[in-house]
């Protein structure tokens, strides 16, 4: 080993080095897929894995418009690694456990999979995420269900352009967004026309955001008489031949470089109407409830992953005579940046916890409001802790060979899909306007923290008359919502967290003992003990 760098952080175990998801999933009812999980975490720790990762963004996806021939076959090839992490996510069920096993706690357990073998490489998550959720949009066609779900949850990972049926295996995607209104699909123009009975039309336009072409089908929105309607679209007709779906390009993105994202064009494309016409938005709204879960675990993964670099690099790398780990300033660092990815983490498994708990009405409530928070919230908190734990490695971090350059431009992927601040932000406003029972579910969630923390009373206090006064002028949506995100968040930190990490938390983003930057929280003795509880260890 060279003087004074740092081992690989190699040969260890994500899940069983993260104890905030795993005391998060024996409180979140998925104790029984402990093996799964840490199995994944194993996995994930191996030299093997992290080589995949690099691999599969140091070689991103080819599209292959046309063969030799001249014949349109709208094609993605993809390195080998590629198709590695999607076999050991596909084989682990990310994309449908929950569908495959509902049982107590199903929501919670894919969601500390995903979370662990995320930190492997983000990328290839997108068609994980997408299949995952496009589950209880086809419920709303039990004859589409009972066709399409049987493939969506398998285990077998099953790539290439074939007839559905006769694969082992299949993956969703989805295509809403259009150059000309981005966020607001209601200016979509693609065209849907009926072409007889059993919901069949043709679908005739483009989309300027289709993650994820090689798909086997897509949830897609287009213009029918009635309305913006939602669709099934497969990439093979049941013929066997090719769907007027065409691939004009793959986009050339900031990060997530390992998954294709183009644009297309449908020309004729046959597809099938889910739900009701004109209704297409209220049909897919489930699926981008699901797919915004996944951009909250996505970030509290993104964030995991750079705080156990950070904090395993300082303790061993040394600086002007002693350990990194060992500085004042650096430790006020590690443990400011370890306190919002313990946050961010119990606030993921709780909403995941809800989407398990969902019969229930108020827990149907508190998800409808908490995942538009939590996605607003945690995506941009992402940002800044991977900046930071860049920082910590000095031009160390800043080359490719380290995977924090990877991770930073992976953080603001998850503010934007599924909906920009702004939009999510809009949301929570919408939802309490529109459905008051969520904000009763959010308040009765945050006051099961009462009479732990004086400061945290105080500021439940404090944010229940806002809300209780239903102040919906949009220009302050964002301070509403992030004062919402936070005071969920010490919540849970205060019932369920670490209770050095607790007090730190509600000290600094609560009672405004904080700075603007991270290293600014009160010097005490306990922030070495949260750095600790965060540091991976190796075999």
């Amino acid at each position: 080993m060279s003087a004074n760098q740092p081992p690989p952080l190699v040969d260890y175990n994500l899940f069983e080095s993260d104890a905030p998801l795993r005391e998060s999933l024996e409180r979140e009812g998925a104790a029984w897929a402990h093996e799964l999980v840490s199995d994944l975490g194993s996995l994930a720790g191996t030299q093997q894995a992290i080589d995949w990762g690099f691999q599969a963004n140091a070689n991103p996806p080819q599209l292959r418009t046309h063969d030799r021939f001249g014949n349109r076959i709208d094609e993605v090839e993809f390195h080998p690694a590629w198709h590695e992490l999607m076999r050991v996510a596909i084989g682990h069920g990310l994309h449908s456990l929950p569908w495959r096993e509902p049982r107590p706690g199903a929501h919670a357990a894919r969601a500390a999979a995903f979370y662990v073998w995320s930190q492997v490489e983000g990328g290839h998550g997108c068609p994980v995420s997408m299949t995952y959720a496009a589950v209880p949009a086809l419920r709303r066609e039990p004859k589409l269900a009972a066709q399409w779900e049987p493939l969506l949850t398998t285990l077998d990972y099953d790539p290439g352009l074939r007839q559905a049926g006769t694969k082992k295996g299949v993956l969703f995607g989805m295509a809403m967004t259009e150059r000309q209104g981005g966020s607001d699909v209601r200016a979509n123009t693609t065209r849907a026309t009926p072409t007889g009975s059993n919901g069949e039309h043709l679908l005739t336009g483009s989309k300027w955001f289709c993650s994820a072409p090689m798909c086997d089908a897509f949830l897609v929105l287009a213009q029918a008489p009635a309305g913006l309607s939602c669709f099934l679209l497969p990439r093979v007709l049941p013929d066997g031949t090719r769907n007027a779906f065409h691939i004009e390009r793959l986009k050339d993105k900031l990060g997530n470089r390992s998954n294709a994202s183009s644009e297309i064009a449908l020309d004729n494309a046959w597809a099938v109407l889910i739900g009701e016409e004109g209704n297409g938005v209220r049909t897919i709204l489930e699926m981008v409830n699901h797919t915004r879960l996944d951009c909250v675990i996505g970030s509290a993964s993104l964030m995991r992953q750079a705080v156990a670099q950070a904090t395993h690099h300082t303790a061993h790398r040394k600086a002007f005579g002693k350990l990194l780990s060992d500085q004042p300033l650096m430790v006020n660092v590690l443990a400011d940046i370890a306190v919002e990815s313990e946050a961010t983490t119990l606030l993921m498994m709780r909403l995941a916890g809800a989407f398990d708990r969902a019969d229930d009405t108020t827990e149907a409530h508190f998800k409808r409001i908490g995942v538009a928070i939590g996605k607003f919230w945690t995506c941009k908190r992402a940002i800044a802790v991977v900046a930071e734990a860049l920082e910590c490695h000095g031009g160390n971090g800043y080359v490719e060979e380290s995977i924090l350059p990877r991770l930073y431009r992976e953080a603001p992927l998850n503010s934007i899909w599924e909906g920009s601040g702004n939009v999510n932000a809009l949301d929570v406003l919408r939802a309490m306007q529109r459905e008051p029972d969520t904000v009763t579910a959010y308040i009765a969630e945050i006051d099961l923290a009462k009479g732990q923390n004086p400061d945290l009373d105080r500021a439940i206090e404090e944010l229940t008359r806002d809300l209780r006064r239903s102040s919906t002028e949009e220009s302050h949506a964002r301070r509403l919502v992030e004062h919402m995100a936070v005071v969920l968040q010490a919540s849970l930190l205060v019932r369920h967290g670490d209770a050095a990490v607790a007090e730190l938390f509600v000290r600094s983003r609560v009672s405004g003992s904080w700075g603007h930057t991270f290293g600014t929280l009160d010097s005490v003795p306990e922030l070495k003990s949260v750095i600790e509880r965060h540091r991976p260890r190796l075999y």
